[in-house]
């Protein structure tokens, strides 16, 4: 049976309200980062869990151990209680996101070399054609 865990955790990162959210699948975690702008209400966090989850862009998957769940209902609420209180990101979280924002970055600066290429291309044939057209001498 394939062990898959989704968490997320909303926190205030000064100036707005972030959400991560942790998914792991088969001993590898991938995190995406959403920024919510004002705090969100539960009805915000349930349209993104329902609507908006398979356009989310998660991270590249980093290795990490399944934690196992406690039947125990008791152990859970504190469990969760003790999740509310802490703060921030764990740090394979951070690592996945940063992951994240590498691979975004190297994709933008692929795209604006490419576009670049591209308009001096344009421009190089563009004054190619003036010149042509001057030499006709119209």
């Amino acid at each position: 049976m394939d062990d898959f865990s989704v968490g997320l955790t909303v926190f205030f990162q000064d100036p707005f309200w972030v959400g991560v959210i942790e998914r792991q699948y088969e001993g590898k975690l991938s995190v995406c980062k959403v920024t919510f702008g004002a705090e969100p209400k539960d009805s915000d966090v349930l349209e993104l869990i329902l609507r908006r989850y398979r356009r989310l862009r998660f991270s590249p998957a980093v290795k990490a151990e399944l934690k196992q769940r406690a039947d125990n209902p008791k152990r859970r609420q504190r469990e969760a209680k003790k999740l509310l209180q802490r703060s921030g990101v764990g740090t394979k979280s951070q690592q996945a996101l940063q992951l994240q924002r590498e691979e975004m970055k190297t994709e933008r600066v692929q795209l604006s070399r490419e576009q670049r290429k591209a308009d001096e291309q344009r421009r190089f044939e563009q004054k190619q054609q003036k010149k042509k057209e001057k030499r006709k001498g119209h």
